[in-house]
């Protein structure tokens, strides 16, 4: 497959020492990387505020400097989502399922967490009284919003990102929820997210085993999901969280691989991508990426982009090196 590009630049400034590559697919370029299946979102984002996506200054804040930008022809097509806080999990033994129950004057609210296949874990609420109402999950430093239905129950699968996992469930109003569990086959896995607030426009990608951008192979959230790969060892997986229709929501994708199970070796190419969109053109934008390491540590790294002006609306910026890629040796 060929790929055409069209180079032009943006200029921002480098305030991290790590090596970054940015690129930005061309028209035919992204529609051959993308296909036509990018999520059409046409709700215009709010302006990025001004410190980092935890509500501090971090050293870890990259800001981009000569960008290359590959402007891509389906302008009309927009995946957008925008700064985001890290909560700290309580430590400490915790029981394998446990429930944790929080009271308001009005009624009671109930959290479960089961673990389920592929260190995944089934979160539930039960809120009678919050029925369609806003809440934030909190687990492990990742966060997304998500909305209780009609009855006030929730239901959604997480991506566990510690053993020992503890999900904070908050209400805007102070109520919540806490809930915690053991997934003990969290170690067979490898597994990167990448969040955000809002609607900015943000992708993660993995390329697994050389494979090209629309291949088998290609793993992100545009694409047909293989779950029973994922259990069974042949394929890494790729999901999004969070209730995109609130307002200002909180965003995470979320990627998996079963390194402990692969039966191939060798490298899976990571990316975070982002679409220039009319409702992120000219604004800084901000994300993080979060990356379980070896020992159960977790290492998180902001990134803060200034995205192209309006014209350079459907192309996509590239940043290969926000996260590091995996290296998968056979089982």
């Amino acid at each position: 497959m060929q790929h055409m590009k069209e180079i032009v630049t943006a200029v921002g400034t480098l305030a991290i020492a790590v090596g970054i590559g940015f690129v930005m697919q061309s028209s035919e370029a992204a529609q051959e990387r993308y296909g036509k299946s990018a999520r059409p979102i046409s709700i215009p984002a709010p302006e990025a505020p001004a410190e980092t996506l935890n509500g501090s200054a971090s050293a870890d804040v990259l800001e981009v400097q000569d960008i290359e930008l590959t402007s891509a022809s389906d302008t009309a097509a927009t995946s957008e989502v925008a700064p985001v806080q890290r909560v700290s999990a309580p430590a400490g033994d915790l029981p394998p399922e446990t429930e944790g129950v929080a009271q308001s004057e009005q009624c009671e609210m109930t959290a479960t967490a089961i673990p389920t296949a592929a260190a995944m874990v089934n979160l539930t609420l039960d809120a009678p009284c919050a029925g369609n109402e806003r809440l934030t999950v909190h687990h492990n430093g990742m966060m997304f919003t998500e909305t209780t239905d009609a009855d006030g129950g929730l239901s959604v699968t997480v991506p566990a990102m510690t053993e020992q996992a503890v999900f904070i469930i908050a209400f805007s109003n102070g109520d919540g929820a806490v809930a915690q569990t053991t997934v003990p086959d969290l170690g067979r896995y490898d597994r990167v997210a990448l969040q955000w607030r809002g609607r900015t426009g943000f992708e993660l990608h993995a390329r697994e085993f050389g494979a090209d951008y629309g291949q088998e192979g290609h793993v992100w959230t545009g694409a047909p999901q293989n779950a029973a790969g994922m259990v069974a060892g042949q394929n890494g997986f790729a999901m999004r969280l969070g209730d995109a229709l609130s307002a200002e929501p909180l965003i995470a994708e979320i990627y998996t691989f079963p390194t402990g199970m692969s039966e191939r070796a060798g490298t899976i190419d990571l990316s975070v991508e982002a679409e220039v969109t009319n409702g992120n053109c000219g604004l800084d934008i901000e994300a993080q990426s979060l990356e379980m390491m070896a020992g159960g540590q977790m290492k998180t790294q902001d990134l803060w982009l200034s995205v192209p002006d309006c014209d350079a609306v459907g192309s996509f910026l590239v940043l290969n090196n926000l996260v590091s890629d995996l290296k998968v040796a056979s089982n």
